[in-house]
């Protein structure tokens, strides 16, 4: 049965439900260390289910210990300190089976300001996730660094010789060096672009400005793009079917979703580039494929992630995030993606992205 007592609090019935609707682990105690309520996510994260638990003294079942042994809860002390603490900050700790938990703590009083301890709450994340985090954020850093260091390297050298020699060059020598150095500076700007992408995608930022947008027209305007640039015609195919649904999109957007999949078709691919644009049942789903070696079925899951190359191909290159923009950008629309094999045995990038307007599409 659901109700509060006078000072607002859930009663005990509802409050064990609500610690295990949460996502994080919670572990009460009263303020003498006796285990009162353990929540799912605790006791998955520990391995100590709640009936072992309750009723014990925390060093008893949750012996937490910090990197060089110290007991943790010693450490805390709420019985003791200064009456004005409140909180113990976030830190790594290990129970004796090895496993790494992040730690934090809150000292409820009674009353709130300079009272007794009355409960202490323990929140616990899972260390390995946290790790896993760190290591893709260093992952990241590295590719930057890497991606960075080679055309603002060219920028840099190119610049200074100009400066330093400009009368001993022609003409000709100059214009070649300027267009180094502006195709370097794109490159950057394309990466900065990325890494902003990422940012928004990972924090759930990313806006979606919708109007009406003909897909077909765009892909072949992506094509003629590719063709001004000095790829063959006959490298790109369109194929696209009659009576499309009225499509909201963000047309930016859309445009990098389409330049991403095929620039990835061309440098990891062979043969031809098709791209087919059809309706189906909910919308419009788009397909790009090539006639390379394509991907092998266990690594599907993985192209979506970040930092992935593909295969064995010499040619791969790039920072390894393009798919994984991709795939945040059609599912901000709506939308899924996947990967297959193509009938040509290359591989097929397909999305689809539902029809229909929005109710606050922006012109």
């Amino acid at each position: 049965m659901h109700g509060a007592d006078t000072d607002g609090r859930v009663v005990a019935a509802a409050c064990t439900i609500a610690i295990d609707d949460l996502p994080d682990g919670l572990i009460v105690t009263d303020g003498f260390g006796c285990v009162v309520a353990v929540n799912r996510a605790a006791a998955r994260l520990t391995g100590v289910p709640m009936e072992r638990a309750v009723g014990r003294h925390m060093n008893d079942v949750f012996p937490f210990r910090d990197h060089d042994g110290r007991d943790w809860w010693k450490a805390l002390d709420p019985e003791g300190g200064l009456r004005t603490r409140s909180r113990a900050p976030e830190r790594p700790l290990h129970l004796p089976g090895g496993q790494e938990l992040y730690v934090a703590a809150r000292l409820v009083r009674e009353p709130e300001r300079g009272g007794e301890v009355e409960r202490v709450a323990i929140t616990l994340r899972d260390g390995g996730a946290r790790a896993r985090l760190e290591r893709s954020r260093a992952d990241l850093v590295s590719t930057v660094a890497h991606e960075l260091r080679s055309p603002l390297t060219s920028v840099k050298g190119f610049t200074a010789t100009l400066l330093a020699k400009w009368t001993r060059f022609t003409d000709e020598q100059k214009r070649v060096m300027l267009e180094t150095v502006n195709n370097d500076a794109d490159r950057v700007t394309r990466l900065i672009t990325e890494l902003l992408d990422v940012s928004r995608i990972e924090s759930g930022r990313l806006e979606v400005r919708r109007q009406v947008v003909d897909l077909p027209a765009r892909a072949r305007r992506l094509i003629a793009g590719r063709v001004a640039a000095g790829e063959a015609e006959e490298r790109f195919r369109l194929l696209d079917g009659d009576d499309l649904p009225e499509m909201w999109l963000d047309q930016d957007k859309i445009d990098q979703i389409l330049g991403n999949l095929v620039e990835n078709a061309v440098r990891h691919g062979r043969g031809t580039v098709t791209i087919e644009i059809e309706s189906v049942e909910w919308g419009v789903a788009v397909s790009v494929r090539d006639e390379g070696e394509g991907i092998e079925p266990e690594l599907a899951p993985r192209v979506f992630r970040q930092f992935w190359r593909g295969g064995n191909s010499r040619r791969r290159g790039g920072t390894g995030l393009g798919l994984f923009i991709v795939k945040g950008l059609v599912e901000a629309h709506g939308g899924t993606i996947a990967v297959q094999r193509a009938p040509e045995g290359g591989a097929e990038f397909r999305f689809t992205v539902p029809a229909g307007t929005p109710d606050f599409a922006t012109p």
